[in-house]
């Protein structure tokens, strides 16, 4: 691809749901007042997935790009509050740990916290770290509020897919984005450089364009179906390409995390909003029929379901290139990873930052391009190696599934990194990546992975001062989940 002299003044977005109106949300607010027309293709006879209803921390910096006011967001969403994610039986029946946002501890001699902590347990301490982590005691209490004096609760939040679209529809409008009712019947690209220059909808009206973004979902009607970018799919490592989604009342106030369950064939999650619970089993169809899983899903709702069940078919991977010629796959149409971590709305979140960044004025360049695909590909892995971990290290062979899982291993990139957990206590991690020391740690620990190191600063310290800083920080963390209220307070003050 060539930087051919193509000015993008005319942009066009294909599908609406989540994907399409956070980017028609955050394009119309970048490009206000510019000589740029964004308009959204979409037809209401073609449904959206709507099931990522759990986010990461970052869904902040997003809405506060956008100036939305977080009490009328979260009113508007049907939304509460995540602290973490529990995970239960992913190393046996009765295994349980907590994976918290925020701060495991705080680095002391300039070196992350759980050194130290590593070296309290080999003395033989008390093994339980939540004490040291705000956010993991206020999930374990039910308690919320944005900040103490000390300062922020980090957190995430719960809230209705749907809602939120229409939110950021009524935005976007207000910004100028022009949506059009319609099924997109044709691609049409341009013979010399394999761009494309339009599109033909099912009523015969053509819509032309500078730039496209791909928000159509699974089928990626213009990054595959269009420009046949090809596929890279991870599903040796990641074998669940099935989900059954069903909404169910809500069981007692909502508490403030997710829940993620191994089940016989994969896992089942939990999400609490205002108004219900949104409950889901992802699995394997090779392992598990879809009726089946339906039925296990049914019998397992923790309150009456309130409507039928939505069933989704995937393959865990992304698109060899997210953009592609004058073409960016945002969503699904880019790529999917299960939502064991909460972080499909966050690629989408993070693909459209990246596109603000570099996006074209006078002509598409093949090395920004280039780029935009390095970092978005690496950012893929990195979360993919991520979620594998949690089968990787899950130790369980009481089902096919699990043994298959077990025999499967896992990418060199996720070794490497568990190796070197486990043999110094060191997490690699690179500045701006979404997961860091505290996720990390929370998980492999969580997973049975015990270093047998440390880092060697952490004997710097004296057993007296080391005993004197932990009790310290228990004493803080203790300090500030006395000043949050209840969660289910906070929501009713909304």
């Amino acid at each position: 691809m060539s930087a051919r002299a193509r000015p993008v003044r005319r942009i066009v977005i294909v599908g609406g749901g989540t994907a399409g109106w956070m980017t028609a949300a955050a394009l119309g607010r970048a490009l206000a007042g510019q000589p740029h027309s964004i308009t959204l293709v979409e037809s209401d006879a073609i449904g959206t997935i709507g099931v990522g209803e759990a986010t990461v921390p970052p869904i902040h910096d997003f809405n506060r790009y956008l100036r939305l006011d977080p009490a009328e967001f979260l009113r508007a969403t049907h939304g509460t509050i995540k602290l973490g994610i529990e995970f239960e039986g992913w190393g046996g029946a009765d295994h349980r740990y907590f994976h918290p946002f925020g701060y495991l501890g705080i680095e002391m001699s300039g070196i992350h916290f759980h050194h130290h902590w590593l070296r309290h347990l080999a003395a033989g301490g008390d093994a339980d770290h939540g004490p040291y982590n705000l956010e993991t005691m206020a999930a374990r209490e039910g308690r919320f509020a944005p900040a103490t004096r000390h300062g922020p609760v980090h957190h995430a939040v719960h809230f209705d897919a749907a809602a939120y679209a229409r939110l950021l529809r009524g935005y976007a409008e207000e910004k100028g984005v022009s949506r059009l009712e319609g099924r997109v019947a044709d691609v049409r690209l341009d013979p010399e450089d394999g761009f494309i220059t339009s599109l033909a909808l099912d009523d015969g009206r053509v819509i032309e364009g500078d730039l496209f973004v791909d928000c159509s979902g699974f089928r990626g009607l213009l990054i595959e179906g269009a420009l046949r970018t090809g596929y890279c799919e991870w599903s040796h490592w990641l074998p669940c390409d099935s989900a059954v989604a069903m909404p169910c009342e809500s069981a007692g106030d909502p508490a403030p995390f997710t829940r993620a369950t191994a089940r016989e064939a994969g896992w089942q999650w939990r999400i609490p909003l205002q108004h219900r619970t949104g409950n889901g089993h992802v699995y394997s169809s090779a392992h598990l029929e879809h009726d089946e899983a339906e039925a296990l899903l049914r019998a397992r709702l923790p309150g009456a379901p309130l409507a039928d069940a939505n069933r989704l078919r995937f393959v865990a991977g992304h698109r060899k290139a997210i953009w592609n010629r004058n073409c960016v796959a945002i969503g699904l149409a880019g790529g999917f990873l299960e939502p064991l971590e909460s972080t499909s709305i966050h690629l989408i979140q993070t693909t459209i930052v990246r596109l603000l960044a570099l996006l074209p004025r006078d002509a598409i360049d093949p090395n920004v391009v280039a780029r935009f695909n390095r970092d978005a590909l690496r950012e893929y892995e990195v979360i993919r190696d991520f979620v594998i971990a949690h089968y990787a290290l899950a130790g369980r062979d009481d089902t096919s599934f699990w043994r298959d899982v077990a025999a499967a291993g896992m990418p060199d990139s996720l070794a490497e990194r568990i190796e070197a957990f486990r043999a110094t206590g060191n997490i690699l991690f690179e500045p701006g990546d979404l997961f860091g020391p505290t996720n990390w740690y929370a998980v492999l620990t969580g997973q049975g992975v015990r270093p047998k190191s440390w880092h060697p600063i952490a004997d710097g310290l004296s057993d007296a001062e080391l005993a004197s800083r932990l009790a310290t920080l228990r004493g803080r963390v203790a300090e500030q989940l006395a000043e949050l209220p209840p969660h289910v307070e906070f929501l009713r003050k909304l």
